[in-house]
C-alpha cells in the first residue's frame, strides 16, 4: 500500500491540473519562421507546482521551464526545428522516470498549433507602405454596422450601446468596413489603418480601442477573429494594404496580466498613482533631470491603462512575439506605433528589429506628438551622430501638420504663417529617409481639420492639395473626405462620430454621393482626382522636391523627376495674387503649357491670378 498510494496521490494531482483551464500565449505559431525559438506563456491556476514537461514530437525542444513569482503562470522556452511539421503539439505533465511515449506517468497538460507559414498564397503581405501609398485611417466602431449580432457580447463588462452619446459603443465592427471596400477603393485609398481591433474588456469607453485586455482576441464586438481574417483577405485580394495599430506601452487595467500579474515588475510600479510627464525632451535633454526622465519613461499613460515594464524580459518576448504573430496570422502589412516616445526606446529598437528581420519589407512608423523637427526626428532613423540612435523608419509628422495649419490660419510674416510650413520641410536634412514619413491633416485625436480652418472650404482644399502633392505618405481620416465638422472640444468623441450611412437606418446614406451636399462632393472629388492622379505620377511618389520661400503669402513648389513635372502654388494670403512664372524659371525652362490637375484644363504658360487661399496643382508640359 506505501507504494501505491502516492502513485495514486499524483495521478490525482497531474489529472486535476489537466483537466483545468490552462491559456497559452501565443496560441500557435509557423513552422520555418526565423526566429524559431518561442517562449510560451502559460496561465492557469496553480500550475507553478509542474517542473517537468515534455513533448513527443522530435522537432521541438524543450529549452528551460520558468517558475513565475506568480504560481499561476509558466513560462516555457521552446525551439522549433527546421524540419518540423504543422500540426497539433502536445506537451504533457511528466513524472520523473518518464522515457517513452505514453507511459503511466504521462499527462496532457496543453496543446500548440504549429502552421504553414503564409508564403506560397495567392496574396503577399507584410509588403510595406511606400510614397506610392495613400492611407485612409478608420476607428471600427464609428465607420459602419456590417453584423448587428455582434453588437453585445453576453458576458463581456462593457454592454453600453448607444449612438446618441460620445463615449459608449456605437457597432461598427470589421464586417462593416468590409462592405465598403469598394467605396475607399473608388476614392483613391490604397491602403487601410485601423484603430486597435484587440479585444478590450474594461467597463466603459471600450469604443476606441486602445486599452487592450487580450492581445490574442480580437474584440468579438467587431467580429473576433474570423472576421479580420476576412478583411484583410478581402482586402488583399481587391489590391489595398493593412496597417495595423500596435500599443505595446501599456495595456488596459482589466488585462488578465493585471488583474493577475505574472511577477510584480511586470508592470511599472510606484509607491502611489504616478502619470508620465508627456515632456519628450526629457528623453534627449543632456541636461534633464533623471527623476522626471523616469517619470517620462514608466509613468502610467492613464490610471486606466497601466504602463507595461518593457525591461522586464518576460514582457519583452510577450509584446515581440505578439507582433510577429499579428503579421503571420493576419497578413499585416505595417504597423502604426501608438505613443512611441513612452515606451522604452531600447526596448522598441529590439522589437522593430525582430520585425524587419523577419519581414524586411513591412513598414513601421510611430505615433510622435512632439513639438519640433529635433524632437520628431530623435525618434526614427536619422542622421544624428548621438549615444541613441533609434531604427524606427518613420514618424506621424505632427511638425508638418502644424506648419500646414500655420499656413491655412497665420498671418505670414518672417517665422509666422507659411513660413513655418516652408522651415519645417526645409529640415528634412535630420531625417534619413523623409519620404517615409506620415503626413496628416487629422486623426481621432484631434479635431477635424475643416473645422481648423472654420470650415472655409477654400482652405480646406488647398491643404488637401498640399497633402497629396508634398513629400511622405498621406494619411486621411474617416469621413474628412466630405465636410465633416468636430472639435476635440468638450471631448474628443466629438472626432469620433459615426460615418452617415454606416447604419441601417440613418437618415443620410454619404457613401452615396446623391446624399452629400455641394462642399461634400467638392471635398470628396479634390481627394479622388488628388489620390487618381497621384497613382499615376512617378514625380509625386518618386520625384525630388524644390521648394521657392514663400513670398508675400504665396507658396510654391515643384516635384519632378525625368519623366514628369509637377508645379504646385499656394495662395495662403486674404486676397487674389497675380502669380508670375518668370520667378520659377530654373524649374519650367523647357516647358510651354500646363494641365491642370483639378479641372483637367490646358493652358499655355503665362502668368496667372489665384484667389485669396486657393491652390493650383499644374503637370508642366
Amino acid at each position: 500500500m506505501r507504494r501505491i498510494i502516492p502513485f495514486l496521490f499524483f495521478m490525482l494531482i497531474t489529472a486535476s491540473i489537466s483537466a483545468q483551464k490552462v491559456e497559452v500565449y501565443p496560441p500557435n505559431w509557423w513552422v520555418g519562421m526565423k526566429n524559431n525559438h518561442v517562449q510560451l506563456m502559460v496561465h492557469g491556476d496553480d500550475i507553478g507546482k509542474i517542473n517537468n514537461l515534455i513533448t513527443f514530437n522530435p522537432g521541438i525542444s524543450i529549452d528551460k521551464i520558468h517558475h513565475a513569482e506568480n504560481k499561476n503562470y509558466l513560462f516555457l522556452d521552446i525551439t522549433i526545428s527546421a524540419h518540423t511539421h504543422p500540426g497539433k503539439i502536445t506537451f504533457h505533465r511528466a513524472g520523473k522516470s518518464i522515457h517513452k511515449r505514453n507511459t503511466a506517468e504521462s499527462h496532457p497538460f496543453f496543446s500548440l498549433e504549429l502552421k504553414n507559414r503564409r508564403k506560397g498564397k495567392n496574396v503577399s503581405y507584410a509588403q510595406g507602405i511606400t510614397s506610392k501609398d495613400f492611407i485612409y485611417l478608420i476607428l471600427p466602431d464609428r465607420f459602419s454596422n456590417g453584423d448587428t449580432s455582434n453588437d453585445r457580447i453576453i458576458g463581456m463588462r462593457d454592454q453600453s450601446l448607444n449612438r446618441d452619446t460620445v463615449f459608449n459603443r456605437h457597432g461598427g465592427d470589421l464586417k462593416g468596413i468590409q462592405n465598403h471596400l469598394d467605396y475607399i477603393k473608388d476614392l483613391g485609398a490604397t491602403t487601410l489603418w485601423l484603430n486597435p481591433v484587440w479585444e478590450n474588456d474594461m467597463p466603459e469607453r471600450t469604443e476606441h480601442g486602445y486599452a487592450f485586455t487580450n492581445q490574442y482576441k480580437v474584440d468579438p464586438r467587431l467580429g473576433g477573429n474570423n472576421a479580420y481574417h476576412e478583411l484583410v483577405d478581402d482586402a488583399h485580394a481587391q489590391g489595398l494594404k493593412i496597417i495595423q495599430d500596435a500599443v505595446y506601452n501599456h495595456v488596459g487595467s482589466y488585462h488578465f496580466t493585471v488583474l493577475d500579474p505574472p511577477m510584480k515588475d511586470w508592470l511599472h510600479q510606484w509607491p502611489t498613482y504616478t502619470n508620465t510627464i508627456y515632456k519628450d525632451q526629457t528623453l534627449f535633454d543632456p541636461y534633464a533631470a533623471d527623476s522626471e526622465k523616469k517619470k517620462m519613461e514608466e509613468g502610467w499613460f492613464t490610471p486606466m491603462m497601466p504602463d507595461l515594464n518593457q525591461q522586464n524580459p518576460f514582457v519583452a518576448n510577450f509584446l515581440i512575439q505578439h507582433a510577429l504573430w499579428t503579421v503571420e496570422e493576419f497578413g499585416i502589412d505595417g504597423w502604426r506605433i501608438d505613443t512611441y516616445p513612452y515606451n522604452d526606446l531600447t526596448f522598441m529598437n529590439r522589437c522593430n528589429k525582430a520585425l524587419y528581420d523577419e519581414y524586411p519589407n513591412i513598414t513601421l512608423f510611430g505615433e510622435t506628438w512632439v513639438h519640433g523637427v529635433p524632437n520628431q526626428s530623435y525618434f526614427c532613423q536619422n542622421k544624428y551622430d548621438i549615444p541613441f540612435k533609434s531604427n524606427l523608419q518613420a514618424t506621424t509628422d505632427f511638425q508638418c501638420l502644424w506648419g500646414i495649419t500655420a499656413a491655412m490660419n497665420e498671418d505670414f510674416e518672417w517665422d509666422n504663417g507659411v513660413n513655418k510650413l516652408y522651415t519645417t520641410l526645409a529640415q528634412d536634412f535630420v531625417y534619413q529617409d523623409p519620404s517615409r514619413q506620415v503626413v496628416f491633416l487629422d486623426n481621432h485625436d484631434l479635431s477635424r481639420y475643416y473645422s481648423v480652418v472654420n470650415e472655409n472650404i477654400d482652405k480646406y482644399l488647398s491643404s488637401i492639395c498640399w497633402l497629396m502633392t508634398t513629400r511622405g505618405i498621406p494619411q486621411l481620416y474617416y469621413a474628412s473626405e466630405l465636410a465633416t465638422t468636430g472639435t476635440t472640444s468638450p471631448n474628443d468623441g466629438y472626432v469620433r462620430l459615426d460615418f452617415p450611412g454606416g447604419w441601417k437606418n440613418d437618415s443620410l446614406n454619404k457613401f452615396n454621393s446623391n446624399e452629400r451636399n455641394v462642399n461634400d462632393n467638392k471635398i470628396f472629388n479634390t481627394w479622388k482626382t488628388l489620390a487618381d492622379f497621384r497613382k499615376h505620377s512617378s514625380a509625386i511618389t518618386q520625384g525630388q522636391l524644390t521648394q521657392f520661400l514663400p513670398e508675400d503669402g504665396v507658396y510654391c513648389y515643384f516635384r519632378y523627376n525625368e519623366k514628369q513635372t509637377v508645379m504646385v502654388v499656394i495662395n495662403t494670403a486674404k486676397e487674389e495674387k497675380n502669380i508670375s512664372f518668370n520667378r520659377y524659371s530654373e524649374r519650367i525652362a523647357g516647358f510651354s503649357k500646363y494641365i491642370d490637375v483639378l479641372t483637367g484644363k490646358e493652358k499655355p504658360i503665362g502668368d496667372f491670378k489665384l484667389g485669396a487661399y486657393q491652390t493650383v496643382v499644374l503637370e508642366l508640359k
